[in-house]
């Protein structure tokens, strides 16, 4: 990734938030398997989450070549993007896992992957302006009807009102941070999208410290192992590699296919719920994924299509 992200060209930017879609879908399993294997609970993986991210990202970092010297970020605009980042991810990490341990994984995912989606094409329309037109409003109810035939074909939990507001209040944090990334890239202005992400991880990571410490920052486990190293893959793949294609994807391409894009969580998930929980496809799984998968693509064609029509705008 180059130091600014306004460099970023559109289609390395869909990659990057595709690579990471399907990396956030790994999360839950993940997730899931050091629930069952200690007492951890949702803040406290959200703390070791977002301290482990920040200490990959560093390590990283120091590692990497010095970028070409570019034009510093004003440091207004720097402040913004950090600290709007950093509480986003509490909020969206944390009212996730909450939601999941409230009324179970599926549920908990497409109440919040579901209401994603609109609460960005709202925010997007409301802030900057931003129309998908019908095409962009077909893909987006394709990728919804996806999400919903997901949730029936794989089983849906126990619906309860408080783990439904809490996923509520995890899509907004996302929608925050999808269009605050938007909005600052494109009013210009250069950023390191590691620098960015480790900076919020670090804000989020110390907001969550009093509430993780409430709840028991250290697991109890019969198995300390394989609880560690689910712990370090968590932050590693999807968090600190995720999280930093993410912000560099989102800044370039527009916020609401953004939102459908990142649908390729649940995607994710399924491929580890057969490959490694053994679960079943069954039909509606496979119309569910299929529905994702092609409204994805849709979005993806018309975002390089609005990409090169700019470009040949410019250019005349």
């Amino acid at each position: 990734m180059g130091p600014s992200i306004t460099a970023l060209p559109v289609g390395r930017g869909l990659l990057y938030l595709a690579f990471a879609g399907v990396a956030w879908g790994t999360a839950g399993g993940a997730a899931a398997l050091v629930f069952g294997a200690s007492d951890l609970g949702p803040l406290a993986l959200s703390f070791w989450r977002c301290a482990g991210g920040l200490v990959l990202l560093l390590g990283a970092m120091a590692l990497r070549r010095r970028p070409a010297p570019v034009a510093p970020e004003p440091l207004g605009r720097r402040l913004l993007r950090i600290i709007g980042s950093g509480i986003g991810l509490m909020i969206f990490q944390s009212a996730y896992f909450a939601a999941v341990e409230a009324t179970g994984l599926a549920v908990a995912t497409v109440v919040t992957l579901g209401a994603g989606p609109v609460l960005i094409a709202l925010g997007a329309r409301l802030t900057m302006g931003e129309r998908i037109g019908w095409a962009g409003a077909a893909a987006v109810a394709g990728a919804l009807a996806g999400l919903a035939v997901l949730c029936i074909g794989n089983g849906g939990g126990t619906v309860r009102p408080a783990g439904v507001v809490l996923a509520l209040v995890s899509a907004a944090g996302y929608a925050a941070i999808t269009l605050l990334t938007r909005w600052l890239g494109r009013s210009g202005g250069a950023a390191d999208p590691s620098a960015t992400t480790a900076w919020a991880f670090g804000v989020a990571a110390l907001c969550l410290l009093p509430f993780a410490g409430t709840e028991g920052l250290l697991p109890h486990t019969a198995e300390p192992v394989r609880v560690v190293v689910l712990m370090l893959y968590v932050a590693a793949i999807p968090t600190a590699l995720a999280y930093a294609l993410y912000f560099a994807g989102a800044a370039v391409v527009r916020a609401a296919t953004v939102s459908v894009i990142m649908l390729l969580e649940p995607v994710g998930a399924a491929v580890i719920a057969v490959s490694v929980l053994g679960e079943r496809i069954t039909a509606a799984t496979a119309v569910g994924t299929t529905l994702l998968l092609l409204a994805v693509i849709a979005l993806a064609a018309t975002e390089a299509r609005d990409a090169r029509t700019r470009r040949a705008a410019m250019a005349a």
